[in-house]
């Protein structure tokens, strides 16, 4: 209270940051919130998102070790470089409430014979059902890859934003407040002296 200059303009001035603080606690508040159901709309899909990708991962790693055993690792080494096109992705972002979140764009990972590259006649039903059992763990990793770090973002700004609005709601504006109710004291107990200096001038 040391450094806080004692007049009636400095007092002006804590009243109208009083006011920008308290504007802008509101609107952090109403970030907040919005994040917290934002985050919550994106928990939906990621609620069996972990389930299904282990799930999926273990039935094509069971569909790996059949076909390692009953077709040969060099077979199915074969059937992987005779793949024509590479799966390709697009990487957009989209902005929730200011914040950046990832949009993959993969279409589907799942290809027909043509298109895997390999000949029909030199593979088995076990290699074609191993193809797909990877196609699907991909679109599936796609997805969690998307979800999840849009998860990760949106809890890191909702506790940004929640420091913040405490930050303001528990340290700046209570600060501000005792500073204009310090000077606003002193003002009064200023102008009581001047009264009683009067007075007593015009006693004498």
């Amino acid at each position: 209270m040391a450094d806080v200059k004692v007049t009636r303009s400095e007092l002006l001035n804590l009243k109208r940051k009083i006011k920008l603080a308290q504007s802008g606690h509101k609107l952090l508040k109403k970030k907040r919130d919005g994040l917290i159901l934002e985050f919550f709309d994106v928990l939906k899909n990621a609620r069996n998102l972990r389930k299904d990708l282990n799930e999926r991962y273990l039935i094509a790693h069971g569909k790996m070790r059949e076909c390692t055993a009953l077709d040969g690792i060099v077979n199915i080494k074969s059937v992987a470089f005779a793949l024509r096109e590479r799966p390709a992705i697009e990487l957009e972002v989209k902005n929730i409430m200011g914040v950046t979140v990832p949009m993959i764009k993969a279409g589907t990972m799942r290809k027909n014979l043509v298109e895997r590259g390999y000949g029909m006649m030199s593979t088995s039903m076990r290699i074609d059902e191993l193809v797909k059992g990877y196609e699907l763990l991909l679109e599936q990793i796609i997805t969690a890859a998307e979800i999840e770090t849009t998860m990760r973002k949106l809890l890191k700004e909702i506790e940004s934003t929640k420091r913040r609005v405490n930050a303001l709601e528990f340290v700046v504006i209570p600060r501000i407040k005792q500073q204009a109710a310090f000077i606003n004291f002193r003002l009064e107990e200023i102008e009581r002296e001047n009264i009683f200096r009067m007075k007593r001038l015009k006693s004498e």
